[in-house]
């Protein structure tokens, strides 16, 4: 049993965990970046001490505006090496050694790492306070965008992604991913891209299928076909749909970044919340990364979710806790209004980093609770940065002051 925290306790507890945060992310600083972990020997072991495309720019989005000068650079840098090894034809690499000796691409490509790069060399270039940023990375900007283009549905205006291929890379997504497309609409919106809104509306139709108007495109409408038939709306969007397959696993994290990126709208969002809340997916920390995770009987097992016993159901991306996610839970709840049920989600997501002695682990057994995964996590601590700053953000605006999320470039 998780003791409740009151709220001068909650207050207290936030504002430590804001110090701790900012403390963590400097001490996980190199001059090239921001490193995945703390520099330990099983750090070391995992490559954690490497400046990963996601976890590097999810940091840089939270580093920068921290009015820390060392974050602040930090942010610029940890682009900069990325940019430094991006691949000839555009993508940006999963991770890339501080030292600029390795770049890693993933055995089946890595599509949100050059996603996340240009979100949060958008967010850099406008918020930072260096001005040394105006305008930089325009071409590494360019040839990303080119490669991602190279990766979209000329019809459906979606990006199409192999299996373990995103931040999840033991889960049998492919196809239309709905965390990766929930990205590309961000990224399409930030750049002013070609067919946002074609990407809006074929991101609704295909990923919650049950609207009664039929996308024109034929192969459109046998994927939504196949994607509703026999089943209940469960009030998520879908992980993922393929050629007569789909994934009503509940991705959480899938869902959040549809909500912040302005993709479903007020009542879907609404729906979302509902769903994930009634699921107790935060309970007792945020947040679960799937609401129902996938056994070894499920027709979406693969042999490979068994590697290092890591994938199991309730571990790691098959249902682990991920106070990374929590963040983006907090943000959520901040963006539809529930400000109170928010400052309770952040008291809590401060509770699950403060484990073991402010261990900010990575994640945790959804049944158990067992910390497990690597210690350090810097995304953790930039996840709670962002988490307090859309908060407050919020909380702001509703009180008839200037506020905006920023947290997400949203």
């Amino acid at each position: 049993m998780i003791a409740a925290v009151n709220d001068a306790d909650a207050g207290a507890l936030i504002a430590r965990c804001r110090e701790a945060s900012l403390a963590l992310l400097g001490r996980n600083l190199v001059p090239q970046g921001i490193l995945a972990a703390s520099p330990t020997a099983a750090a070391e072991a995992r490559r954690y001490t490497r400046i990963f495309g996601r976890d590097a720019a999810i940091c840089a989005l939270a580093m920068c505006g921290s009015g820390v000068d060392a974050l602040e650079r930090g942010a610029v840098a940890s682009l900069d090496a990325l940019a430094a090894q991006q691949a000839p034809n555009g993508q940006i690499a999963k991770y890339v050694d501080p030292d600029g000796r390795d770049a890693d691409f993933w055995y089946l490509g890595c599509i949100d790492a050059t996603l996340w790069w240009l979100l949060a060399a958008d967010h850099v270039r406008r918020n930072s306070p260096l001005d040394a940023v105006r305008g930089r990375w325009q071409r590494e900007i360019g040839h990303a965008i080119a490669w991602l283009q190279a990766q979209e549905h000329q019809r459906l205006w979606l990006v199409q992604q192999n299996e373990a291929s995103d931040w999840a890379d033991i889960m049998p997504r492919s196809g239309f991913v709905l965390y990766s497309n929930a990205l590309w609409y961000a990224v399409k919106c930030r750049f002013g891209l070609p067919e946002a809104q074609a990407t809006r509306h074929h991101f609704n139709h295909l990923f919650h299928p049950y609207a009664r108007d039929l996308p024109e495109y034929r192969r459109a409408r046998l994927l939504q076909h196949y994607a509703r038939r026999g089943r209940r709306d469960s009030g998520l969007y879908l992980s993922f749909v393929n050629f007569a397959s789909y994934g009503a696993e509940g991705d959480v994290f899938g869902n959040l970044l549809a909500i912040l990126h302005g993709l479903a709208d007020e009542t879907a969002a609404r729906r979302i919340v509902g769903a994930i809340a009634a699921a107790r997916a935060d309970d007792p920390y945020p947040i679960r990364a799937v609401l129902h995770p996938l056994s070894r009987t499920h027709a979406l097992w693969r042999p490979y979710m068994a590697r290092h016993g890591q994938n199991h159901p309730h571990q790691y991306h098959n249902g682990g806790i991920w106070p990374m996610i929590g963040g983006f839970w907090v943000q959520v709840l901040a963006r539809v209004g529930m400000h109170t049920a928010a400052r309770d989600a952040l008291a809590r997501l401060a509770q699950v980093n403060a484990l073991d002695g402010w261990r900010f682990t990575e994640w945790l057994h959804g049944r158990s609770l067992a910390p497990l995964g690597m210690a350090g996590q810097s995304w953790n601590a930039a996840a709670f940065l962002l988490a307090l700053r859309g908060l407050r953000d919020a909380e702001r605006a509703a009180a008839g002051g200037p506020g905006a999320n920023v947290a997400t470039g949203a």
